[in-house]
């Protein structure tokens, strides 16, 4: 049974699970399912058609599941979901998807988002991440698994993130960002392997050197974008396996950008 404040307004369409928390003055509208175990601080509002799933945390303020900010929305049944094990801080506004892309935002398990997160409509983001605070994703965007986004980062719309980037403090993100890569500035530039944090998460030193010889085929080189993929192939050939897949993923995501990537 779902523990609500008495000063809360939960809509009686509104799904509960067993041991969800509502908080005082929080507001829950009609169309919003909450799994188990999920805490909802106080003074938050959660609308629109939102599904959330067990163990999440919400901090006071925030704003999830409003219309997007999208002049084309007309108020269609358009979608946000978020997984388990999400810690959602204070001054949070995540926004439903529109009917011109997925239709839904995503957030995964496992997030880490600090205050004043913004994630606009039709983004998607993976597990495991951290979101410092005040960092803003435009419309449409993807985040892998393991990105590490810095305060103040910012994303223009349709732009991709791959998995285990670092996305360093105040950075402008205009384009795509492989994988494993380390970036700063306004506009952004690639600064390396983001190495510490794959050692935290395991990876040996022969997958780090493969990702690294990846890397400096696609950034050091001076070849072209078309000759790095190239390269990047030539220089898995003969690798074990397990030393050489996250490499490949990095070389694959090159085929998935749209905007180019960040030099």
């Amino acid at each position: 049974m779902a523990n609500i404040h008495p000063s809360a307004i939960v809509d009686p369409k509104a799904e509960l699970a067993a041991g969800v928390e509502i908080g005082p003055y929080t507001i829950i509208g009609p169309n919003v399912v909450i799994g188990e175990n999920t805490v909802v601080g106080p003074h938050v509002v959660i609308e629109g058609h939102t599904t959330i799933g067990k163990n999440n945390k919400f901090f006071q303020f925030s704003s999830i599941g409003a219309a997007p900010q999208d002049k084309k929305w007309n108020g269609e049944p358009t979608r946000l979901e978020i997984g388990d094990d999400n810690t959602i801080r204070e001054f949070c506004t995540f926004n439903v998807g529109t009917v011109q892309d997925k239709g839904v935002t995503r957030l995964g398990n496992n997030n880490w988002i600090s205050a004043y997160v913004h994630l606009a409509h039709d983004c998607v983001v993976g597990n495991n991440t951290i979101f410092s605070n005040n960092a803003q994703m435009a419309g449409h965007v993807e985040i892998g698994d393991w990105v590490i986004m810095s305060g103040f980062a910012n994303v223009h719309q349709f732009c991709k993130i791959g998995a285990h980037a670092f996305v360093g403090m105040s950075t402008s993100l205009t384009q795509d960002v492989p994988p494993f890569v380390l970036l700063n500035g306004n506009p952004a530039a690639a600064h390396g392997v983001n190495i510490e944090g794959l050692k935290r998460r395991g990876f040996t030193r022969e997958q780090i050197n493969a990702i690294r010889n990846a890397y400096k085929l696609l950034y050091r080189s001076g070849l072209t974008l078309d000759e790095a993929k190239a390269a990047m192939l030539a220089a898995e050939a003969g690798l074990p396996e397990a030393d050489v897949v996250h490499a490949r993923a990095m070389r694959e995501f090159l085929d998935t950008t749209s905007r180019g990537i960040v030099r």
